[in-house]
């Protein structure tokens, strides 16, 4: 039986709720009337930054959303582009910032839990995880706990649903010392006409709910993620879902069979705001009501009123519409799965949602009132004062290394640019039928069953760039997504964002913010990749300090023939060394400078998107010309660790390197440490290097020969000579289980 509601609605419980006192004389004008107590929380949590992107509308419409290959942009739970042979790749990221800050093994696991089920609510079979993560410094024991929990959390509820976890990165910067990020990323697979979309369809049909019972855990889980992190957080862990990755997975397949037998109208996620979202949403897509009566609702525990249960972000539970007269196939194929199935209400003509506690109407509210009459806000934007003290860098006055061997292995054992093989190794379970390839890649690789294609995917995002130059840090992360793509083997096609930045009602934070979109709308225009989905995380902040403004771009691409895959390991004694692309004088922001100086500030480095694209396609045609054995993309550490790392990222192959290059019109820790976009490293055979120079020059792209695969060391010029198992053990240790 669900519980009573007597709380008065006063002027502190409306901002408990974070509406402003203008949000709820609007409320009670959509309603010409005030609202009742669970109304109050169905507003609260549809208008919400989380749910309604508030703050960020206005700005999000600034990305390109269409291309020949979109099916499904923004506006559905993922967004789906065509690889040809009547396939789709289906994409979507999500942040879980806030809860994984107080309870970051359920957090995270809930994450990933989360984020397949946008996958799988649309049709597609989820083939492989991503994840991007952010803490603060390692050295501290509370960033350590963090991070193993997140890093447990994720990939434990991975290998129980079965999912593999083929990409991601880590960062660590003090900036996210009080407020990690936990951001996830799933892709799946489906024909063309599996694709189900949220919606209501006529009245009359049928509204279910499928999977886990309903909880307190999680309930104003949408508004805790809408507000910052500050002292009494710890307190609010109620706000924290709990998963169940058995019941996640028997889900997914149950899910799955319902709308692949064409039993399904639409189907909804209950993930942020729980059953008012699921309902408000799918009926307001359709201009449909939708009535339910929550004493229909399966409980964890009795004690729940009608605010808790609508409000409820328990995990593994799907909203789906069907038909009257399918109801009992419904039935049997939940009870095949031994998945839960309880009729809660039905759809009407009126595009109201209205809720009933046994008969008993506890609230009634135009289904448009809590998604499209969500207040849209223009916030002030001011460039930040801190710009002008670090963005001034003198090189010249940096000094010279004494002990290059030194400086190389300090930053291939810091945090950031160390190996990252131990997350991807926690995950070993795949779907059948699909098989990974992500030894010594830039991106994760995904074969497709009966066919030659692949699906590359990668995360990216350099927070210290953006926090530098917020327009220029978003073209970056684009670029360098599309590059890792590119030296996999494959062809960009669209990506999917999480946009994490602190407080948008400070006018320095709303400008990064809205400098990072235009960066990444302009590098999307550019390259000709278009943002099929996305999230915003706003109020990533706690009483150190706001986040760098972080805006992770997830993308996904295709290889056509998964023959041509290529690794970023050298593979060949006698290989050459090739270098694509300019390097300047340009050491701002880079890991050298942090790691070594100590020192966050300067200008990141430029990037020209022609430069940029006439790169990417030349790599493309010698990929699809079979000329190289090797690419990797040149980030953090510069083309240092990118040598390093192409020596030894392969276990089973480590080889080593012998540089005898220099580029004069630079210094040698530009030349080496330096962070110059648009930069790969390569290997191939010497009897293909005139072929390659000629595509080079019809191209008009730079290319350096600098020197050849083999040894045991790694030798550049007179400035580096180190052993390649002393690089291997500094890089692969570093991160706790990791080398044992």
């Amino acid at each position: 039986m669900a519980g009573k509601e007597t709380k008065t609605i006063s002027e502190e419980v409306i901002s408990e709720h974070g509406l402003s006192r203008d949000e709820y004389q609007r409320i009670c004008d959509l309603l010409n009337r005030e609202p009742r107590y669970t109304e109050l929380g169905m507003f609260s949590a549809m208008w919400s930054e989380h749910c309604s992107y508030k703050n960020s509308k206005s700005v999000l419409k600034l990305f390109p959303t269409t291309s020949r290959v979109v099916i499904q942009g923004p506006g559905e739970n993922a967004g789906v582009v065509d690889i040809g042979d009547n396939l789709a790749i289906v994409t979507k990221i999500e942040s879980h910032n806030h809860p994984s800050a107080v309870e970051p093994y359920e957090a995270s696991a809930t994450g990933g839990g989360g984020v397949m089920r946008d996958i799988f609510t649309m049709g597609a079979v989820p083939i492989a995880l991503a994840d991007s993560l952010r803490f603060g410094d390692l050295n501290d024991d509370r960033v350590k706990f963090l991070f193993k929990e997140v890093a447990r959390g994720f990939t434990t509820y991975a290998n129980i649903v079965g999912i593999p976890v083929v990409a991601g990165e880590v960062y660590f910067d003090r900036s996210y010392q009080g407020n990690p990020l936990v951001n996830a990323m799933c892709v799946g697979l489906m024909k063309h006409s599996e694709l189900t979309k949220a919606k209501a369809g006529e009245a009359g049909n049928v509204v279910l709910i499928l999977g886990g019972p309903t909880g307190k855990d999680g309930v104003a889980g949408a508004s805790f993620a809408s507000g910052g992190l500050d002292e009494d957080s710890e307190r609010k862990k109620s706000a924290v879902a709990i998963g169940d990755p058995k019941m996640g997975k028997i889900l997914r397949k149950a899910s799955l069979e319902l709308i692949h037998s064409g039993l399904v109208v639409g189907m909804q996620d209950m993930g942020a705001a729980g059953l008012t979202c699921s309902t408000s949403e799918m009926a307001a897509k359709s201009g449909k009501g939708i009535e339910i009566d929550v004493s229909l609702v399966p409980r964890k525990e009795e004690a729940m009123n009608p605010y808790e249960i609508m409000l409820s972000e328990s995990q593994e539970r799907m909203l789906a519409i069907v038909k009257k007269d399918d109801i009992l196939k419904v039935r049997e194929i939940c009870n095949k799965y031994n998945v839960p199935v309880d009729e809660i209400g039905r759809v009407t003509d009126d595009g109201l949602v209205r809720v009933k506690d046994k008969g008993e109407v506890v609230a009634e509210v135009s289904a448009s009132a809590l998604t499209e009459n969500a207040p849209v806000y223009i916030r002030e934007e001011k460039e930040p004062q801190y710009l002008k003290e670090v963005s001034s860098l003198d090189i010249g006055q940096l000094s010279q290394p004494e002990d290059y061997n030194d400086v190389l292995l300090k930053l291939l054992g810091s945090p950031t640019i160390a190996s990252k093989e131990w997350l991807c190794s926690q995950s070993r379970p795949e779907e059948a039928g699909f098989h990974s390839i992500f030894k010594g890649a830039d991106a994760g690789v995904i074969s497709i069953k009966g066919t030659k294609k692949a699906v590359v995917i990668t995360s990216d995002c350099n927070g210290t760039y953006c926090y530098l130059n917020p327009y220029r840090g978003g073209m970056i992360a684009v670029c360098e997504a599309a590059r890792n793509i590119v030296c996999s083997g494959g062809r960009p096609l669209a990506l999917t964002d999480c946009l994490n930045f602190g407080n948008p009602y400070d006018p320095e934070i709303f400008w990064q913010f809205k400098k990072c979109v235009e960066g990444i709308s302009c590098a999307c225009k550019g390259l000709d990749i278009p943002v099929i989905s996305g999230n915003v995380s706003f109020h990533n902040e706690s009483p150190k300090g706001s986040v760098d403004p972080t805006p992770v771009i997830g993308m996904v691409g295709l290889l056509e023939n998964v023959d041509r895959f290529v690794s970023s390991s050298f593979k060949k004694e006698g290989d050459i060394i090739l270098l694509i692309g300019e390097t300047f004088e340009e050491l701002g922001g880079t890991e050298f400078l942090k790691i070594i100086h100590n020192m966050k500030k300067g200008r990141p480095p430029e990037l020209n998107l022609d430069r940029e694209k006439r790169n990417q396609g030349f790599i493309q045609e010698l990929v699809k010309r079979c000329l190289i054995n090797s690419a990797h993309d040149l980030s953090e550490g510069g083309l240092a660790a990118a040598l390093a790392e192409s020596c030894i990222v392969d276990k089973d192959k480590m080889i080593g390197a012998k540089i005898t290059c220099e580029i004069k019109a630079v210094s040698n820790i530009a030349f080496l440490f330096g962070e110059s976009q648009s930069r790969v490293v390569v290997s191939s055979n010497p009897r293909v290097l005139s072929e390659i120079e000629t595509l080079a020059k019809e191209k008009e792209v730079p290319l350096y020969n600098i020197g050849c695969v083999g040894g045991d060391k790694l030798i550049v010029n007179d400035l580096f000579d180190v052993e390649i198992k002393k690089l291997t053990k500094t890089w692969r240790n570093v991160i706790s289980g990791e080398g044992k």
